[in-house]
């Protein structure tokens, strides 16, 4: 997957911006609050529909503006593809080819993006809700289906909590239906747990033997933890003994006015030697291990989408001592496109700046400094 060309209207410090990207590295260096991290925000959010870094969407839009409007030019077949998004103060518009997508379901997964950002320490360092958002938006871009049970999962954990605060409050309520809201609630639980945990093995396959190349220290893994308790995903009774525990927690979740267990309260642990990196590793073993996360994606999405990612690297060498920027750069070739932001080409391996397709940003502007032929 390439993305070809990408154009900016009031996004963050971009009144406006066109640039095309070469389908291998391209390189973004200038000082810092210039743009760089900004440009790559607005990729991901063309592909995913929102910020990495924040939750607000129109915190986006430029100031002074009333909306803000991304367009993009992308290959991944035998067609490019033009995906456009908009936001202003009251909604999100979403079109491809000038047809307006009303879902997002139907919109997130055509352009598939893997970014690493100086933040992505809180993968490890941050709550379980931060590492929930990161499976949530990895499996939805793998599959629109995993994106539609989670907002129907959702849906329905809110209508269970409102008729536990009814419950607390001594109101009548239908039992019978907040059962069958419950059964539906594990039913969808249970999906979301299998994709989780299956994406969580597939990382595991290639996880480990990236951080040995970077980091030269064996013994690392990801492991899913669920409150769900699922011994075996194959087990046919896993429904009914799920109920069982809802019904025995019941009194409980009607004192709290909230639903205890399932996958919104789930968590992943990342391991050196059955020990837990948050807790006992160095902020560069952290570090390296969400990169390795992040670089064991590539493999799924080739796998299951049958084309590349694109990978965006914003300020990673520069916290990198030189060996592991060589053992990095390893996994960064032509093969996938890659746009990397510095604040100087110094802290970049020579060889990959000969190679690469350079820009330089200065106050919002992206200047071309020098350009690589497709068959170079």
């Amino acid at each position: 997957m390439i993305l070809k060309k990408i154009e900016l209207h009031n996004f963050r410090n971009y009144e406006s911006l066109m640039t095309r990207f070469y389908k291998g590295i391209n390189i973004i260096y200038g000082d810092n609050a210039q743009g760089k991290t900004n440009l790559l925000e607005s990729i991901y959010c063309l592909g995913l529909t929102k910020s990495h870094r924040s939750f607000i969407d129109n915190s986006l839009i430029k100031n002074g503006c009333e909306f803000l409007m991304i367009k993009g030019v992308v290959s991944g077949g035998l067609f490019d593809k033009n995906l456009q998004i908009t936001i202003d103060n009251k909604s999100k518009y979403f079109k491809i080819d000038d047809n307006s997508i009303k879902k997002v379901s139907d919109y997130i997964s055509n352009m598939n993006i893997i970014i690493f950002y100086p933040d992505d320490l809180e993968i490890i360092k941050g709550s379980p809700q931060i590492r929930r958002k990161y499976l949530n938006m990895e499996l939805s871009q793998l599959y629109n289906s995993y994106y539609i049970v989670l907002n129907d999962y959702h849906k329905l954990l809110k209508m269970r909590n409102e008729y536990l605060k009814k419950m607390n409050k001594g109101m009548k309520v239908d039992m019978n239906y907040f059962d069958i809201i419950t059964s539906y609630l594990i039913d969808k639980g249970i999906t979301i747990y299998q994709m989780r945990f299956k994406f969580i093995e597939k990382l595991n396959e290639n996880c480990a033997q990236i951080y040995k190349d970077i980091m030269g220290i064996e013994n690392f893994y990801i492991e899913y933890v669920s409150n769900m308790k699922i011994d075996d995903i194959k087990d046919q009774t896993i429904k009914d003994k799920l109920f069982e525990r809802y019904q025995k927690l019941l009194p409980y979740e009607q004192k709290v006015c909230v639903t205890t267990i399932g996958p919104h309260k789930d968590d992943i642990n990342f391991m050196i030697n059955d020990k837990n990196l948050k807790l006992f590793g160095s902020q560069g073993q952290q570090r390296i291990a969400v990169l390795a996360l992040k670089l064991a994606e590539i493999p799924i999405f080739k796998k299951y989408k049958e084309t590349t990612p694109i990978l965006l690297l914003d300020d990673v060498f520069s916290e990198l001592s030189d060996d592991k920027k060589n053992n990095l750069i390893k996994y960064i070739s032509k093969d996938i496109q890659t746009i990397i932001t510095t604040t100087e080409l110094n802290n970049l391996d020579a060889k990959l700046v000969k190679k690469a397709k350079l820009f330089k940003i200065e106050q919002g502007k992206l200047i071309k400094i020098k350009e690589v032929k497709d068959n170079e």
